[in-house]
Order: C-alpha cells, then structure tokens, then sequence
C-alpha cells in the first residue's frame, strides 16, 4: 500500500489527524479576506460581458494570413468600437465588436474584406441583440435560485437544516470568489461562462455532502457517549475523508487545467477561457468549502444546542477527572455508539453476583455421572 493510502487509513482510524475544526476562526478570516477581494474586484473592474449579453455582431473570416493585431485595428476602424478577435484553427479570425446595429454591420463587412484581403461573401456575420443576453441571464437567475432551493430542500431532510445551512454559506461563498476572480482577471464573460457556473455548484456539493454522511454517521447516539464533542467528532470526519477528497479534487481539476492553460493559453483556443476557467476556479473554492468552512460552519452551529453543550461539559469533566488521577485526558481514539464510560468498562465482562475467586479447572473431574446419592 501506497503511503497516501497508509495516511488515508490511519486518517480514517483517527490515528492522526489535523485540528480543522479548533482553528476555524483562521479559515473564517481567510474565506472573508478572499470574499472581500472578489467583491472589491467586482465592483471596481465589473465583468467583462460577452456581446451575447450585450449585443453585437460577429465576423467569422475565411482563412487569412492577417495577423491578430491587424485584424483587430481594422475592425476597430471600421466600427468605432472595441473589437476582440481570436484566432480559430486553419488560420480563421473570430472577430467580436459590440454596440453594432444590422444597418452598419454591413459596411463594417465591406471595410474588413479590403483591409484583410477577403472576398466580402466570405466572411459570416451574425448579429446579437441585447435582449437576448438578458433573457440568457434571467434564465440563469432562475435556474441558480431554482438550484439554491433545491439543494436546501434535499440536505435538510436527508441530514438537517443546520448542514443545509453550512451548505447553502459555502455554495454562496464559492460562486462569489469564482465571479471575482473573473472581473480581476478580465476575461469575456458568456454562456459557457453561465454554464460553468452552474456546473461548479453539484462539484462544490460532493465533497460537502461525502463529509456531512460521514459525521451523520458518527454523531449518532452521540449524547449516550463521554468520549467526544460534536466538534471533535466533525474534525473526525474531515480527516477520514481527507484523502478522498484531495483524490477527487486533483482528478477533475487535472482535465480542466489542460483546458486552461493548454486549450486557451498555449494553443490560443480563447473560447475554451469561458467555461474552463469557471470550473477550474469553482472546484478549488469548492474542495477548500467543503472542508474549511461548511463542516466547522455545522459544528458551530451544533454546539449552540443544549444538548451539545451539556455533553461537552461531561466529557471535559470526565477528562479533568482522569487528569486529576494522573490518567490520559485526551480524547480516545475510537468512537462507540454505546456508553462506555473508560477503555476497561467496554473491555470488561459482565458479572451477576459477587465473585471471589475463579473457578477451579478441575472441578468436577472423576465425578460419576448420574445423580448423587
């Protein structure tokens, strides 16, 4: 077995763990210092919206040897307006000009045909209006919310309204650090940027729901016990399920990666920069809510119970008890669903009656069968 696997069984035993949960005001500042950043981004650099929400034209050229650069300088000359332009495969440009009406997209054909030197009938144009794009990102509002209110709904009844809750905080926090780092860094925002957004939150989700199964599954009869908190067990349950996290996280962030940085970057692929930097971003907001703030969220707001809080003050008196006798006053390495009050009691067998001494082995031998007379 691999050392990663041997870390990932003695995380699950509770053989070693990290203490996520005790130091969660850290992750807590750090989450709002980022939330922070990605707000003050937005508001200062806003979005970079697609002409699919703002309306606009779009020129697709045949093949060219014009340059990115030249093509974008024509077009700007021709339309009075920023251009964007990508180079697509076989030499073709996407070029991209908002604010442009069906009346003037027709002369701006005629004027790029000279300056690249294509025949006009080449070159494609397809004209976006503004209503469009609202209607895109109206239906985007609904299904978010739709979304929202669903997930809620189901993680209440399958664990509690408190884990939906934690759950509900972290989603908000993810979609709102992938958006601003979308104004930071300035790319085009589109329906494949919508689509990724969406796509993120069931991503965000899994990690989320693989913990809170595991601390539903450990925090039962939970107050019939003197071995652990809610807390602690919480932070049980993000350490047995570490590993597998860091597994799956790494695996789906490896594919969209090479969309990123090779599809858009090396191969200069800009359309693959709409969706593949949402999920790249959205899967590593999600992997870090998941532990660092939605499971230490629900312990948070579990420890506000009374029942909770009455269990923590018995098993920190049964553990100052046993300081005081000299005993080990950390928390013990296994969890049972029973009352085991120390390590002896559950290893102990049960005795009706009093007991002075074992019984012989050799009681009874050489004894004739049959009654006795």
């Amino acid at each position: 077995m691999s050392k990663l696997g041997n870390l990932g069984a003695r995380l699950y035993r509770g053989e070693v763990g990290y203490d996520f949960v005790g130091k969660r005001k850290i992750w807590y500042g750090i989450s709002i210092l980022i939330t922070i950043t990605a707000i003050v981004g937005l508001a200062v650099r806003g979005l970079n919206m697609g002409i699919e929400f703002e309306g606009g034209a779009v020129f697709n050229t045949p093949k060219t040897s014009a340059s990115v650069s030249k093509a974008e300088e024509a077009a700007e000359k021709a339309s009075g307006h920023d251009a964007i332009v990508q180079k697509l495969g076989d030499d073709k440009l996407r070029i991209q000009i908002a604010g442009v009406d069906i009346k003037k997209s027709d002369q701006i054909k005629q004027d790029l045909a000279e300056d690249l030197q294509v025949k006009a009938g080449d070159i494609d144009a397809d004209l976006v209006g503004p209503s469009w794009g609202d209607q895109i990102a109206n239906k985007a509002w609904q299904g978010l919310a739709i979304f929202m209110v669903l997930v809620v709904i189901y993680l209440a009844i399958a664990f509690e309204w408190r884990m939906a809750l934690a759950a509900l905080i972290a989603l908000i926090h993810d979609i709102t650090i992938t958006v601003g780092v979308y104004a930071l860094v300035g790319f085009e925002v589109t329906p494949g940027t919508v689509i990724g957004l969406l796509t993120i939150l069931g991503y965000s989700l899994y990690d989320t729901v693989v913990v809170f199964d595991s601390l539903k599954e450990q925090s039962k009869d939970i107050t019939k016990q003197t071995k652990y908190t809610y807390s602690e067990l919480a932070n049980r349950s993000i350490n047995g399920t570490l590993v597998r996290s860091i597994n799956t996280t790494v695996v789906a962030l490896l594919p969209v990666a090479g969309l990123l940085f090779i599809g858009g970057g090396a191969l200069g692929a800009g359309m693959l920069n709409d969706i593949s930097l949402s999920l790249f971003v959205g899967l590593a907001a999600g992997a870090y809510s998941s532990i660092f703030i939605a499971t230490p969220l629900v312990a948070d707001f579990k420890e506000r119970e009374p029942q909770m809080k009455a269990l923590k003050k018995r098993v920190l008196a049964k553990r100052a008890a046993a300081a005081a006798k000299g005993e080990s006053a950390e928390a013990p390495e296994s969890f049972d669903d029973g009352d085991p009050e120390d390590a002896a009691d559950d290893a102990a067998p049960a005795v009706v009656g009093p007991r002075s001494q074992p019984a012989s082995r050799n009681r009874g031998r050489g004894r004739p069968s049959g009654k006795r007379r």
